[in-house]
């Protein structure tokens, strides 16, 4: 077994984290009966499920797999798409949340940068 590079325990760390708190907070928006306000639920379940995806993507960088850098990539692309069509909602005058847009811009620099470490460091060696 060889010595996993600290940027990608660093990423991997970062994916779980992310998933846990994605998958919990977007479980409690969804089941939990929580006001969020003016939530868009396409966005609101896409961060719920791709908390799953953050989860597994995660794991896979810990161990080192090969399939984990393409599956980061996919995510990432994944939320330049939703990010893409929520701006198309916000400029067609729908209702948002402002930390929405925040969100989005965070979720969207996480997984380039985690994608980015992943396809670098080409796991596994």
């Amino acid at each position: 077994m060889t010595a996993r590079h600290l940027s990608v325990s660093i990423a991997a760390g970062v994916a779980v984290a992310f998933g846990l708190a994605s998958v919990v907070s977007g479980g409690r928006a969804l089941f939990g009966g929580v006001d969020m306000g003016a939530v868009v639920p396409f966005v609101l379940w896409f961060n719920f499920v791709a908390g799953f995806a953050y989860l597994l993507a995660g794991i896979g960088l810990w161990l080192g797999t090969a399939w984990a850098p393409a599956l980061s990539i996919a995510i990432a692309a994944a939320t330049a798409v939703v990010f893409f069509f929520f701006l198309w909602h916000i400029w067609d005058g729908g209702a948002y949340e402002s930390r929405t847009m925040a969100a989005m811009v965070l979720r969207l620099g996480i997984w380039v940068a985690i994608s980015t470490v992943a396809v670098k460091i080409r796991w596994p060696r």
